[in-house]
């Protein structure tokens, strides 16, 4: 059965005047009428690691991955709640350099600042249950950066969230989604399991364990268009 995952940014109200990256903040009302539907309508809401058996056949059931990139500070605040409250799991992919840092690769773009999680929130997010994945040291574009500085940044990333957390990461997404099969093969040499892309599609039974799709949500898509995401 084709499995959704979904892709979140930012989990906040929307700045009032138009800046890059607008689209990808998400206002909280919005999130939990989202996570109510999928509620309402029979899904599970789990991290990649904890929906690994719905990806492969081994389980059957209405599932929903749910994932967030950069590790944003709002998500702590603002989805994090609303995950707990459904019972849902999740997976949020931290720029490992940013720990208790900021968005510090979109603000010379224009983009808003926004703080990441401290490393202790990180952790609380964990304990709860929730999974913690890279999105590499910088957040850095892996195919215009020489092969050495894209497997450091695959690998040492890994290596820092253990180090701080304690316990394995097993999961990777690529930041902006760029990725060919050099880069596939890094992630999987450097002890990653699961890599997702931007890849907009369902997750079928077949797919590369390092080229998982996602389906972003925008800060404009209405219910209707949120669900036809998730159902068709």
């Amino acid at each position: 059965m084709p499995v959704p995952i979904l892709l979140y940014h930012q989990i906040d109200i929307p700045p009032a005047k138009r800046v890059p990256f607008r689209s990808m903040i998400v206002h909280p009302d919005a999130f939990r009428r989202q996570m109510a539907w999928l509620k309402r309508l029979g899904y599970k809401g789990l991290s990649l690691r904890d929906a690994v058996p719905h990806i492969e056949g081994r389980e059957s059931g209405k599932v929903a991955i749910i994932t967030f990139d950069d590790g944003f500070r709002n998500v702590y605040e603002n989805a994090l709640p609303v995950l707990q409250e459904h019972g849902f799991t999740a997976t949020n992919f931290f720029v490992a350099n940013q720990i208790g840092g900021r968005n510090a690769w979109d603000i010379p773009l224009g983009a808003a600042p926004a703080p990441c999680m401290s490393a202790s929130q990180m952790r609380e997010w964990a304990a709860l249950g929730h999974e913690v994945g890279s999105h590499t040291l910088d957040h850095v574009h892996l195919l215009d950066v020489p092969r050495q500085e894209a497997s450091r940044q695959i690998s040492q990333s890994r290596d820092a969230l253990q180090d701080m957390l304690g316990m394995a990461v097993t999961s990777f997404a690529y930041p902006y989604g760029d990725e060919n099969a050099e880069i596939r093969a890094l992630v999987r040499d450097a002890g990653y399991a699961h890599a997702t892309t931007t890849e907009r599609r369902k997750a079928l039974l077949g797919d590369d364990d390092f080229g998982l799709p996602r389906l972003t949500i925008r800060r404009n898509d209405s219910w209707l268009h949120f669900l036809k995401k998730c159902l068709t």
